[in-house]
């Protein structure tokens, strides 16, 4: 079977084979599920039951972050979509892509059959290829008075051991035709045991914040890049990397994504989790705190108590409470002292959008931070560290990461689709482990934050009209708002190096009398009528991820 999973590497399968490649498919998919039952078998028998009495959504959601488990998962996946590439044809050369092997100073011997290989891959896409660097090669410089440049070339950097799919070129000469970008880029895998391939990135669309800590796109691209670019990099030896990074910053059309797995790679970068502090702004403006509650006063002081012990230059603190009726609570908030605090009585049912939406209009402070009364603070810069990225001209909605008591994650960013709605990322896991590719650890534009914890300049959260109070009383209103920032070109921000616990709705509780889960439905409603989430796909995420698990797993 391995000739079948590993197919990129053969370049056709005689039609007489086809019946054994579907027994091939479904052998495999037996042992993803095996793997699955084996891992959890409680979990997924759970799962089969809501699938046997037709709880499709249900049994979706909780099977597939299952599948994604067995180490087979993407040989499934890939089996599939190399079929698809097979049928591919060879494009036309008239638009040339030179390929430019990163040999590096290493002549280990075992290096030549991967070099082999590399070359075979290419010359299989029919692009022409140099080597850089190693023995019996050309230094950078050689390479670029060689290149014909009045041809208008794109260059694809990639390293000795690393291949390309069938239809790779044609891929990349389609996309090259249809865009002004600079650098163009796909999805990648790497080899596992030499052979198969294994660690699938499915990658988000453009995200200049992420790529300051993780370069997703050198060795799995092509660069628009003259002569005088190449040679700028010529004598250093990470060339690749800096020739891709100044064509993505140097053109004012951002990198193109396409979906596609186009490279198998025999190693990759490994994303850089920044170090803390980050450089703080140096002149934070005046922020108003807004903290909506009811009764509660242990959860209340809990974060009140976080906020006394906040580093940050000028702060108000307004708490807005909605009809509390617990005599130590009123007596407590009775006791918060002007002009620190500001206590404001919002009377009636609640409506979260509402609530903030009225505080806001008095709020003082040139920021605005959404936080819900549930939050426990634990680190004292966290303010400051999300007014600084606040700051920027280019982003909107800050949100922090926050974490369950138990210290799993709770909030690393919004997805939009997950469900069909929007989905927290990365939820259980824990920040220690690897997760998908440290996304959770990584500053990053995301499609949008909670508003359990969410800086926005009051301007700019005025600008597009605040809270959404009729479509979005309870739920949704921090997506809607986020994504309306995100039309004005303000985009929604993840922050981990601000990190707060979150005991989330634990003062308003679950919505599950028919009151409440009707106003759920219409909310949801609301939200894939006015955003289309039932079928968009989240830029920062991608298809092949599934729509039914926040985890980032493959969808099978």
């Amino acid at each position: 079977m391995a000739d079948l999973i590993d197919a990129p590497f053969d370049r056709s399968i005689p039609p007489d084979r086809a019946g054994f490649s579907r027994l091939a498919s479904l052998w495999l998919t037996g042992q993803v599920h095996f793997d699955a039952l084996r891992a959890a078998p409680r979990r997924y028998m759970v799962a089969l039951k809501w699938r046997v009495l037709g709880k499709k959504v249900r049994a979706r959601g909780q099977m597939a972050p299952l599948l994604a488990m067995s180490p087979r998962a993407y040989r499934l996946w890939a089996m599939h979509a190399d079929r698809a590439a097979r049928q591919a044809s060879l494009p036309d050369p008239a638009r040339p892509i030179i390929a430019l092997i990163d040999a590096g100073t290493n002549n280990d011997p075992g290096d030549a059959a991967l070099l082999a290989r590399t070359q075979a891959s290419l010359r299989a896409e029919g692009l022409p290829f140099f080597q850089v660097g190693g023995a019996h090669s050309s230094s950078l410089s050689d390479v670029a008075a060689a290149i014909d440049w009045q041809a208008d070339p794109w260059i694809m950097p990639a390293l000795v051991g690393d291949t390309v799919a069938v239809g790779t070129a044609a891929a990349y000469r389609a996309a090259m035709a249809e865009t002004k970008a600079r650098v163009i880029y796909a999805d990648d895998d790497v080899f596992l045991k030499g052979r198969f391939r294994d660690s699938p990135h499915f990658k988000p669309d453009w995200n200049s914040a992420l790529f300051e800590h993780f370069d997703y796109l050198t060795g799995a691209c092509i660069v628009r890049a003259g002569r005088d670019a190449l040679s700028a990099v010529a004598d250093r030896a990470d060339w690749a990397q800096r020739l891709v990074s100044g064509q993505a910053a140097g053109s004012p059309v951002a990198p193109l994504h396409l979906r596609a797995v186009l490279h198998h790679r025999r190693v990759r970068p490994s994303p850089a989790v920044p170090a803390r502090p980050l450089a703080l702004h140096p002149e934070l403006p005046s922020l108003s705190v807004i903290v909506p509650t009811r009764n509660r006063r242990d959860l209340l002081s809990t974060c009140l108590d976080g906020l006394e012990k906040t580093h940050y230059p000028d702060l108000e603190i307004i708490v807005v409470d909605n009809d509390s009726d617990d005599q130590e609570t009123l007596a407590y908030l009775a006791s918060l002292e002007a002009p620190r605090y500001r206590v404001i009585r919002h009377s009636g049912p609640f409506n979260y959008s509402a609530i903030n939406n009225r505080a806001v209009d008095a709020a003082r402070g040139t920021l605005i931070c959404l936080l819900n009364n549930d939050i426990e603070i634990i680190e004292p810069d966290w303010l400051r560290i999300m007014a600084t990225s606040a700051l920027r001209p280019d982003v909107g909605a800050v949100g922090a990461r926050l974490l369950y008591p138990d210290g799993r994650i709770q909030h690393a960013g919004v997805v939009i689709g997950v469900g069909n709605a929007a989905g927290h990322a990365h939820r259980f896991l824990r920040p220690e482990q690897a997760g998908y590719f440290q996304r959770h650890n990584l500053p990053q534009f995301t499609a949008a934050v909670t508003a359990a914890c969410l800086v926005v300049a009051r301007d700019r959260f005025l600008a597009v009209g605040g809270l959404d109070e009729q479509n979005f009383a309870v739920a949704f209103n921090d997506v809607d708002l986020c994504l309306r920032l995100n039309a004005q070109g303000w985009q929604s921000f993840y922050e981990p190096r601000a990190t707060l616990f979150h005991h989330e709705s634990v003062s308003r509780g679950l919505d599950r009398d028919p009151i409440g889960a009707a106003r759920f439905a219409g909310e949801l409603s609301a939200l894939q009528r006015l955003w289309q989430t039932n079928v968009i796909v989240d830029p920062f995420h991608h298809p092949q991820l599934s729509r039914a698990s926040e985890q980032f797993s493959i969808g099978l």
